[in-house]
Formats: structure tokens, sequence, C-alpha cells
């Protein structure tokens, strides 16, 4: 299993005061010397956290995989496009929100969804949906045309008891198997921390969990390489 670092909240910690420092295409670099094999930014409508500078640096110095998360307004696109990622993760976004909170509704959304796949296609762009482990949205998923999807695990890390971890454990381990059998590539994320990612990396039908906050944070207390390779470690014990 690949591992993904997401070092938005690098820019995070640069935002509280203004400055530069620290400063997450520094940061992106330290994560790949520590085995991580690719690096991931959302680049928000409000710019919290990345800004458009940081993804034109990224992809230049990222010398893995770049995996630009965004959501599908016509602004980003334009801006991906003229950054060329090796892949666009299309996600939901709220204002008000301090993380993303459910997976995109691709149902919903088919056919805008599949126009936008068709651009970044043409733009030879990889392109992933952020989606609920859910039948009908993964189904969707496929039928639009999307490469691969990344099933959101926010459920599973939150719940608040094993019953319903198990639960939600289990619709990630279904739907990362449909996944695959319908010819996808299955990524995962959110929420994930080294308490919790050993069941979830034990689904051989993921291939890559992409994972920010939790190596951040830690990586505050042991350095941001020794964090990347602790989690590197639980990611491939399986």
């Amino acid at each position: 299993m690949r591992l993904a670092i997401n070092i938005d909240h690098v820019a995070t910690i640069r935002q509280a005061r203004g400055g530069n420092e620290p400063d997450p295409v520094t940061a992106a670099q330290l994560c790949e010397l520590a085995g991580a094999e690719g690096i991931v930014c959302h680049l928000r409508e409000d710019r919290r956290h990345i800004h458009d500078r940081d993804v034109r640096l990224l992809r230049e110095t990222v010398k893995t995989k770049l995996d630009l998360e965004m959501a599908a307004t016509e602004e980003i696109i334009r801006i991906a496009i003229e950054v060329k990622p090796e892949l666009v993760t299309l996600v939901p976004e709220k204002r008000k929100e301090l993380t993303t909170e459910s997976g995109i509704d691709v149902v919903g959304q088919k056919k805008y969804l599949e126009d936008v796949i068709k651009t970044f296609h043409q733009q030879k762009i990889l392109v992933s949906l952020f989606v609920d482990p859910l039948q009908a949205q993964v189904e969707a998923s496929k039928e639009i045309g999307t490469d691969m999807i990344e099933l959101h695990t926010g459920e599973y890390a939150e719940a608040r008891t094993d019953r319903a971890r198990n639960e939600e454990l289990v619709k990630i381990q279904q739907m990362a198997r449909l996944g695959k059998q319908l010819g996808l590539g299955v990524n995962g994320g959110h929420g994930l921390s080294y308490v919790n990612v050993s069941p979830i990396a034990a689904i051989t039908d993921i291939d890559e969990l992409s994972i920010g906050h939790a190596v951040i944070s830690r990586a505050v207390l042991v350095g941001i390489e020794r964090a990347v390779r602790e989690m590197l470690q639980l990611v491939q014990r399986r």
C-alpha cells in the first residue's frame, strides 16, 4: 500500500502568524525523503491554508506524485489545468467547514462531473472522486469515467463504539472490493491516525491512503521525517 501525505496543515500553522514558515513545500520534500509516495494539497476557494504559489512550487519540486484536492469550480479547474498535477481529487467544499465533511454527491451531479472529468482527461490529468462508501456513489463514479475513487473514512475514524466502527469498516471493505471489480483505482482517507489506521491498511483492495492531520500533529513532537516513517510502518505492515 502506498502512503500519500497531505501537507495542508503545515500551511495552516504558517497562516496562524501570516508569515512564511513553516513552508509546506519544504515539508513535502521531507515527506518524500521519508518514504511518502505522494503529496496531497487542497487548494480551497477561500485559500485558508494552501495558496496558489504553494501549488505551483509543489508542481516544480514534488518528485513522486502531486494530488491536488479541489472543488470542481471554474476557477480551481483553470488553475489545475495550468499546474498539471498527476492527479486531481474532486471533493465537496463548504466555506464554514473545518475540514471536508462528506463525500462528493456523484449521483446528484453526474452530468457536470462527467464533463469535468472529460476536461481533465483531455489534459492527460487523472481524476479521483472523494466518495462516501455507498454502492450508488461508487457505481455512479464508474459510469461517468473517473479513474479512481477515494473512499471517505471519516465515519469510521469518528465512530464512538466498536460496533459502529466495525460497521463502517465493513462498508469500506465492501466498497473497496466493488471499486476494484469495476476496474477503478481505490484510495482511502480522512480522519485516519496512528491508532485507527491498521484495519483500513489491512484492506487489500485499497491501493493508497491519504493522511495529513495525524502525521503533521505527530511531526510537531518528533519531526516530520520520523512521523512519516512511523505511519508508513503501520500502513505497510498489512
